[in-house]
């Protein structure tokens, strides 16, 4: 007889990748300027809800003109989740599946 020992054989599931695509910066600017903060929600969802509300404050409290400082900070939010979501991904974070 042989003293080899019986081959035994390693079942490894298969890897699964998924791949998340960056974020369109260019995209995140046109929506959040277009529609102000529902276009935030392409950027940030939580930026686009506080955006709402405080749009909301200022339509009611500043009869509209408020609108002329909160709409551009739409933008800017848009622009700063944007980096911020692509430099995660570049650093290997993977987002919740569904967001």
């Amino acid at each position: 007889m042989s003293s080899m020992e019986p081959h035994q054989q390693y079942h490894q599931p298969p890897q699964v990748i998924i791949a998340v695509a960056p974020k369109n910066l260019g995209l995140a600017i046109a929506l959040s300027f277009l529609f102000g903060p529902l276009g935030l929600l392409y950027a940030s969802v939580m930026g686009a809800v506080v955006m709402f509300f405080v749009n909301l404050a200022a339509i009611f409290l500043t009869f509209g003109f408020g609108l002329f400082l909160t709409w551009p900070a739409c933008v800017v939010w848009a622009v700063i989740a944007t980096n911020n979501y692509n430099q995660k991904l570049a650093q290997g974070y993977q987002p919740p599946l569904g967001s």
